[in-house]
């Protein structure tokens, strides 16, 4: 079976593009394979920067909700601790991080984005935002800290608390992303803004880095993901109408 994550070398940069067709939906497979490439490329010193890509049209669609809806209670946990993982991984790497946005990044993939350094998102008719609450959701209180970190506490709940998803433009002026793109210039922009890093002192760099995202590697840890409370509204009748609609949605 191919590996659902996809290794490209652009120089001292390691590109690790999401490849699980047909929307890069994160499964537990996706996500151990994208813990596993970060974890091997911190471990790699001939890599001074990653670059997280999906494909065109689809950075990652978040969780895979048809397939999360056939798990019993452990399986789902076991998801959802993976799905964590992977973004910790991300949120901890050693060297920056910069995503490209190659499309739509709703939910979970706009989790990934948040948890990395820099954002490039290509220009098109793209959604990016935590649409939680459209489906019956509660962001926890750690992935609630990282929107707030980067778009301000007001426009986070606006953003929260809708559940909105923003087109790129508007996630441009909010701060969400950092910049933008044209669809065959996404990677190479996330490359650029990863070279200018590389061209600074590294030990210095990394370090004041470490300490400015601590705040972001606090939110993701368990205790403030609250995963138990997760499951536990998981299975509310609200949740679950909510998402079985957005499977009939994808379905159709």
């Amino acid at each position: 079976m191919p590996s659902p994550i996809e290794i490209l070398t652009h120089g001292p940069i390691r590109e690790l593009r999401l490849a699980r067709a047909p929307v890069n939906a994160l499964d537990p497979t996706l996500c151990r394979a994208l813990r596993e490439a970060v974890e091997a490329a911190a471990d790699d010193d001939s890599v001074a920067g990653l670059v997280l890509s999906g494909q065109p049209r689809f950075f990652s669609a978040g969780l895979d909700v048809p397939y999360l809806l056939t798990l019993d209670a452990s399986a789902l946990r076991a998801a959802w601790d993976g799905f964590f993982d992977a973004v910790r991984a991300v949120a901890v790497s050693p060297v920056p991080v910069a995503a490209a946005i190659t499309g739509h990044a709703p939910a979970g993939g706009c989790v990934l984005a948040l948890a990395c350094d820099y954002r490039v998102m290509t220009r098109g008719a793209f959604g990016i935002g935590l649409n939680e609450t459209q489906v019956g959701l509660v962001a926890p209180i750690g992935i609630q800290q990282l929107m707030r970190r980067t778009v301000g506490q007001r426009q986070a709940e606006r953003l929260l608390v809708g559940g909105l998803q923003v087109d790129p433009e508007e996630a441009l002026r909010l701060g969400l992303v950092d910049a933008l793109a044209e669809p065959e210039e996404t990677v190479a922009a996330a490359c650029g803004w990863l070279r200018s890093l590389l061209a600074l002192p590294q030990a210095p760099m990394r370090e004041t880095r470490r300490i400015a995202r601590a705040d972001l590697v606090e939110a993701l840890q368990p205790d403030r993901l609250d995963l138990d409370r997760q499951l536990a509204a998981w299975q509310a009748p609200d949740t679950q109408a909510g998402l079985r609609a957005l499977v009939a949605r994808l379905g159709r």
